[in-house]
């Protein structure tokens, strides 16, 4: 049977790089490999179907999943996660603590984004409601930026555009708001009276893992709707490779003898992880995250994202629910 030539776009992490470079293939696939940032990558992705497998917003997915109009099946190949206490920035002037948020304005690229939902979560654990502020959308550094997919909000979520011509870094540099939900740091960070809510957001993450054993899942890996239908071993196939491509970057980073990373302390903080959170403490697969992709479904649900309740099944084409083992 010949290769299937198919297009994979993925971030270069070095989590996929054994699959950029060749180094794992995905069974059955000759892959034409585009390394695009995640925004590319989930705009092309949601308006056009633009790639065949390729990464994909975890609350991007979910809001079309959920409708039932997603072009994509997801692999629980989760090549992004990250705690998003170090997504919170605020006016330090005003805000001296999480409560300190109601009744304030947040800028959000997206409201819809991924690292949002997690961040809404984190402050909903200190008794902030998605409903107890105003969020106003626009573009981080460039004005004029919109949803990538459509959301259709309840009346208690109070959103807004930002002004016309305006950008929330600057938003938030003059004090119009009062804060900032985002994955890529403002500019306005760490000048003035801007600065992170939590004090030491690394410190407030790890207690967040030890109270709840969560460590948040940004994006999973989709896989066209339409080839999946017509090749059911395809999903599996793309998990196993992910897995596989995880596998060796986790024995490079733990190869210390020369560090991989261009970075002090590696072996140190590989330890320190792995104390907190397991060996395995980026796992793959359906049933070892189960808990964090419900506690993000509730989530997603209350924050008025996703038209219905999903549970973690929902996500996934059938054939990656399980493992082969040996």
């Amino acid at each position: 049977m010949a290769k299937l030539t198919l297009s994979v776009a993925v971030g270069d992490y070095d989590r996929t790089r054994p699959l950029i470079d060749g180094a794992v293939r995905i069974d059955g696939v000759e892959p034409v490999i585009m390394t695009l940032t995640p925004e590319e990558i989930f705009f092309r992705a949601f308006r056009d179907t633009a790639f065949d497998i390729c990464e994909l917003s975890l609350s991007s997915f979910a809001v079309k999943t959920a409708a039932g109009d997603c072009p994509y099946v997801g692999v629980p190949a989760f090549v992004s996660r990250a705690f998003r206490h170090t997504s919170i920035y605020v006016r330090k002037d005003r805000i001296a603590r999480p409560q300190d948020l109601k009744g304030k304005r947040i800028g959000v690229g997206e409201y819809q984004l991924t690292a949002n939902v997690w961040a809404r979560a984190v402050l909903a654990d200190h008794g902030v409601a998605p409903s107890d502020v105003t969020w106003v959308r626009g573009g981080l550094e460039e004005p004029g930026r919109v949803e990538k997919v459509a959301v259709s909000l309840p009346p208690s979520i109070r959103l807004e555009a930002a002004p016309e011509g305006a950008t929330l870094s600057g938003l938030l540099a003059n004090g119009a708001i009062d804060g900032i939900v985002s994955p890529r740091a403002p500019s306005c960070h760490g000048s003035g009276n801007v600065g992170w809510l939590f004090d030491d957001p690394t410190e407030a993450a790890r207690d967040y893992f030890r109270r709840t054993r969560l460590f948040p899942i940004m994006h999973l890996v989709g896989v066209r709707r339409e080839l999946a239908e017509r090749h059911p071993w395809l999903p599996a196939a793309v998990l196993k490779a992910f897995m596989a491509a995880k596998d060796a970057a986790l024995r490079h980073l733990g190869d210390t003898a020369a560090t991989k990373a261009t970075l002090p302390f590696v072996e140190e903080q590989l330890a320190a992880a792995r104390a907190l959170m397991g060996t395995d403490f980026w796992s793959y697969g359906l049933a070892p995250n189960r808990h964090v992709l419900d506690a993000f479904l509730r989530h997603h649900h209350e924050q008025g994202l996703s038209a219905r309740l999903l549970s973690a099944g929902d996500l996934f084409h059938p054939s990656t629910h399980e493992t082969v083992k040996v």
